[in-house]
């Protein structure tokens, strides 16, 4: 009996050295990482990089990481040709391959989101126009047009889509015409859009976009993305 007492405190203590060591493996891991998304998307400040599962040392023994959460701010775009800053991008990384004696980390899957102000948005629209929410998941778009000598402002509440997994549609639900000819083809010119937006990294595309009171919220995924290498 006091033989297999010693047995078992003795495998507490070296499961428990054990989930020591494996717990400050991940965070080097971590921070090596960080560093090298940082460096390889030119961004300003470090991510948060979170490796899940346990143990971590047996996923890299295998070369495969279950998991990578990964959170980055500073994040620049291109919308219609515009820097635009996106807010905080969130991806969830699975099936991370270690590759090149772990040199390079690509994923097998990757999904996001990524916000993109409104007040960002509308410095990238050539047309003089104000972006806002409109409630109701639409898009609130304002516009000035020459009518017979007269500069009349309309808002339209417009719904934003997604074209080719890179352009955000933005096309109104409805003008009012006023009964003058022509008004709605007008106001349709000022407020109805397309803006490819680029600068996500390699290997994300937009699959859905949603108006929120804070922003355009955008849904990214992609496969086989390149971490670091």
């Amino acid at each position: 009996m006091r033989a297999l007492r010693t047995l078992l405190i003795i495998a507490v203590v070296l499961g428990g050295l054990f989930t020591v060591v494996d717990r400050l493996a991940v965070a080097a891991a971590e921070s090596e990482a960080a560093d090298r998304i940082r460096a390889g998307q030119g961004l300003a400040g470090t991510p948060d990089v979170s490796i899940r599962g346990f143990p971590f040392l047996t996923q890299v023994l295998g070369e495969e990481l279950d998991q990578v959460d990964v959170a980055m701010t500073g994040v620049e775009a291109t919308a219609g040709g515009r820097t635009v800053r996106v807010g905080e991008l969130e991806a969830r990384l699975r099936g991370v391959r270690l590759e090149n004696g772990y040199s390079r980390a690509v994923a097998a899957s990757a999904t996001g989101t990524a916000r993109i102000s409104y007040e960002e948005l509308s410095k990238a629209s050539d047309k003089d126009v104000a972006l806002g929410y409109g409630g109701d998941g639409k898009l609130k778009v304002t516009g000035s047009v020459e009518v017979l000598g007269r500069t009349l402002t309309r808002s339209v509440l417009s719904t934003v889509s997604v074209v080719d997994g890179d352009t955000l549609r933005v096309r109104a639900d409805e003008v009012p015409g006023e009964g003058i000819p022509g008004i709605e083809e007008l106001v349709r010119q000022r407020t109805d859009f397309d803006r490819e937006v680029k600068g996500f990294p390699a290997g994300l595309g937009i699959e859905r976009v949603e108006a929120t009171p804070d922003g355009l919220q955008i849904t990214v995924t992609g496969r086989n993305l390149v971490l670091a290498g």
